[in-house]
């Protein structure tokens, strides 16, 4: 409420005048090592008059009131001062105000929640497990805030990381793409490459959730093994979850929009004791929503409640807790006649039935100790308990059903349908001592600790297949056979008949849905990575070492990771599968400026290879996933601060890929050849040019091609832009908030946002689809108006109602956009 009045005094700035009579303010603003601080905005607030400080720090007001003044300063990372002053008449006061940074900043690891209201977010815990300002960091952090989520009407990850150069989504599901590599670590996976406030866990990937109980989302551009082992070397999204903070914020919002949207979310916190030392945070979700899509539709629980305990400046624990119910349909995407052409059927069409369902229930524990051994050493340890649990039926589309004569009918889906039951579990632990201390003229920080992770498919998870054609004597055929022709039930379909499938086909000419019978379904199982019972674990000890003189920062890391993967687990022949991995990095940061940064960085990358690829049928064990960034850029600061750019350069390899052989006699095997490189240049800016104008800007160009792919340079798919990666992409994201009368309490945001031509398919198959995504830009808008304590918003997307594709793999699984639509939300802060 302080920040908020201070706000309005700031935008109501008293330019009258003074007369001769006026009394003279004059002093300075320093940090807490007495360094003077540009930028600082100095309010009288008796007089509503303002000014901000050189870059000595200094400042003057002039007023002709006398006596008890308040005097408060304001800069973004500090906290807010006030101090009264007398002010006698005429004689000069002369002041020295000294500023603390805020708790964002002094907390070893984020417990408090954060104060900031806008999109700007100076420090990241993620990109050095310590409080460091992300432009002091030798890597290109990103980050969305919940602000910026609110006005954009954001409540998918796909939305959210629009606003980052570089990430773009590639399918319907949990699943982007960071510089040309794909970001998965869902059901089954037991190489996560997520974070949930910065230890390691995995998705549910299928089906995105709500974020109303984020603070906001971080990527971590490039390997961050050195830190939280294997990563994808695109880069790592890290979820903060929102925090208790000390003082009361309550706020309720109710949206409605296009599909028959309903939404209700609720976020309510502050203090439970007068010493501040207990906090509270719950955070509540409820979504009924149907979708463009035909049968589509999500109906969503979300409850997640935190609780920090702080007895002491010195010790700070927290206990987060993210619950998810969900029912919905498994969105396997559009299929089209033949393989080219996108616009034959309507972006609507889908292949499931009305049978199909998918219920997902997920939780996310965290509970985090930080406690100040001395004033120079802080022990920290967290731990994360995820789990899953999955029950799904569903029918999709693989192909195009045959004739007799074997010829595909390309208006016909050849269907199967799958039963699925999964649970899947993780425990995520680390443990670190980070320490300051001086050794001549460098001042270190030292980070030295453990980690420990494991992920388990327990005993019980299964999937059955119906799949096939039916033969005469009542068994399936994986295949249709056209010389065995007799052996095969047959119908009739538009005067010619063909050989009846396991499942019914579907008619894309008709695109028609119906509850089927599904009694006579023949199933077998498909032991897939989702359902196989399986254990790996992961042992990790790591020092980071920070280097500040002067102006320049060195960060050095070492990383030693064991992983421990049991092939066979819970079965006789068991067997467990040993990798190890060296990971360093180093990184150089230069002060160029007070508002300018230049950085440069080397890391390193590895993943060990999934369970199913080590097995003697795929031609396993196979050596892990290596790769190596190279990245420099400048990290600068605009209008005193409240406008941050981020410009950089980066060369990603990877190395031991696998490809599918492409082998008739088994489908299965694999080969591990050619690397994957992608450079690129990357360009994000994000903050407030006034206070009442925000923006967000990106732009990404990202060359990232595959090399000796498919076993050898004459391949079709040598030196090929990786699948679902624009070369060029960008967004534009604005929001001014009116302060003149009569307009006051309106505000308008607009946004653009784009995506070049990309390639669909290549999934290590010679079925590939030759179309290109076709490039597409988005125009959005958004009305706001507040009043008191009510806002009232209307977001409209897609206003030109583009048909576009973020995605696809194939014929049988495209992955359309949505056209044109709205919401709108009405919130209550109390």
């Amino acid at each position: 409420m302080r920040q908020t009045f201070l706000i309005i005094l700031f935008t109501t700035l008293n330019l009258f005048a003074f007369s001769q009579q006026k009394s003279l303010i004059q002093g300075q603003v320093l940090n807490l090592k007495g360094e003077a601080l540009e930028g600082v905005t100095v309010a009288l607030v008796e007089q509503k008059n303002t000014t901000m400080t050189d870059a000595k720090g200094n400042f003057q007001l002039h007023t002709d009131l006398k006596g008890r003044l308040t005097l408060k300063a304001l800069l973004i990372g500090y906290d807010l001062i006030s101090r009264k002053i007398e002010v006698p008449d005429p004689n000069q006061t002369s002041i020295k105000l000294m500023l603390t940074p805020s708790d964002e900043t002094l907390q070893t690891v984020e417990i408090t929640g954060r104060k900031e209201k806008n999109y700007t977010n100076k420090v990241s815990f993620g990109g050095t497990k310590t409080a460091a300002e992300i432009k002091d960091v030798p890597q290109s952090i990103q980050y969305v805030t919940k602000e910026l989520m609110q006005d954009q009407g954001a409540v998918r990850m796909t939305d959210v990381v629009k606003n980052v150069s570089g990430v773009n989504q590639y399918t319907f599901y949990d699943d982007v793409s960071i510089r040309g590599f794909r970001n998965q670590g869902g059901v089954g996976s037991s190489n996560s490459n997520q974070l949930f406030n910065g230890l390691r866990t995995f998705n549910g990937f299928w089906r995105q959730n709500l974020l109303n109980y984020l603070e906001r989302v971080e990527v971590i551009k490039g390997p961050a093994s050195a830190l939280f082992g294997n990563a994808n070397p695109g880069g790592t999204i890290n979820k903060v979850t929102k925090k208790p903070l000390d003082t009361n914020f309550r706020a309720i919002n109710l949206q409605a929009g296009s599909y028959n949207t309903w939404r209700g979310t609720a976020d309510i916190t502050g203090p439970v004791n007068k010493k501040k030392t207990l906090l509270y945070r719950i955070n509540l979700g409820y979504e009924n929503a149907d979708s463009f899509r035909d049968l589509l539709f999500d109906k969503n629980i979300v409850v997640a409640p935190s609780l920090s305990y702080i007895p002491s400046d010195r010790t700070r624990i927290n206990f987060d807790l993210v619950y998810n119910k969900s029912d919905s349909r498994l969105d396997r995407g559009q299929s089209i006649f033949g393989s080219t052409d996108l616009y034959s059927t309507p972006i609507s069409l889908n292949v499931a039935d009305k049978n199909d369902f998918l219920k997902e229930k997920t939780y996310l524990f965290t509970t985090s100790i930080s406690h100040k051994l001395t004033d120079h050493i802080t022990f920290n340890t967290s731990f994360l308990r995820t789990g899953y649990r999955q029950d799904l039926f569903e029918h999709r589309s693989t192909a195009f059903a045959v004739d007799a004569k074997g010829k595909q009918i390309e208006e016909l889906a050849f269907r199967r349908a799958s039963q699925r039951h999964n649970e899947q579990y993780s425990n995520s632990f680390t443990a670190y001592l980070s320490s300051d201390f001086k050794t001549g003229p460098l001042q270190h920080n030292l980070v030295t600790g453990y980690d420990y992770n494991d992920s388990t498919i327990p005993v019980g998870s299964y999937q059955n297949d119906a799949a096939g054609y039916r033969l005469k004597d009542g068994k399936i055929a994986t295949k249709y056979v056209v010389k065995d022709s007799a052996k095969y039930e047959m119908y009739e379909y538009k005067g010619k008949m063909i050989p009846k499938p396991n499942v019914p086909s579907f008619d894309l000419s008709k695109n028609t849905h119906s509850m089927l019978d599904v009694s006579g379904y023949v199933y077998a199982p498909n032991n897939t990575d989702v359902v196989v019972p399986s254990y790996s674990q992961q042992h990790s000890i790591y020092v980071q070492d920070q280097i500040s003189i002067d102006r320049f920062k060195v960060l050095l890391g070492l990383r030693y990771d064991t992983y421990l993967t049991d092939i066979g687990y819970k079965t006789n022949a068991v067997n467990r599968v040993t990798q190890t991995a060296l990971l360093p990095r180093v990184g150089l940061t230069y002060e160029v400026s007070r508002d300018i940064n230049a950085y440069a960085t080397y890391t390193t990358g590895y993943n060990p290879q999934t369970a199913s690829s080590q097995n003697s049928l795929s031609g396993g064990p196979f050596d892990p996933l290596k790769s190596n960034l190279l990245e420099a850029g400048l990290k600068t600061d605009w209008f005193n601060g409240r406008l941050s750019a981020t410009a950089s350069v980066y060369r990603i390899e990877q190395r031991n890929s696998l490809y599918n052989a492409l082998d008739a006699d088994n489908p299965d095997l694999m080969i591990q050849i050619g690397k994957d490189i992608s450079k690129g240049v990357e360009m994000d800016i994000v903050g407030y040019i006034s206070p009442n104008l925000n923006i967000v800007a990106t732009y990404a160009y990202i060359n990232a091609v595959l090399k000796g792919a498919q076993g050898g340079a004459d391949s079709l798919y040598n030196n090929q832009q990786k699948p679902n990666t624009p070369k060029h992409m960008g967004s534009l994201w604005a929001k001014y908030q009116f302060s003149i009368p009569g307009l006051k309490g309106l505000g308008l945001g607009a946004g653009a946002y784009y995506v070049g031509k990309r390639t669909f398919g290549f999934q290590g198959q010679q079925n590939i689809l030759p179309s290109k995504g076709p490039a597409y830009m988005l125009l959005n808008a958004a009305v706001y108006y507040k009043i008191n304590k009510v806002q009232l918003q209307m977001n409209m997307n897609n206003l030109t109602n583009k048909t576009h594709w973020v995605g696809g793999y194939d014929s049988s699984r495209l992955y359309p956009g949505a056209p044109r639509n709205w919401l709108t939300s009405l919130t209550y802060t109390f």
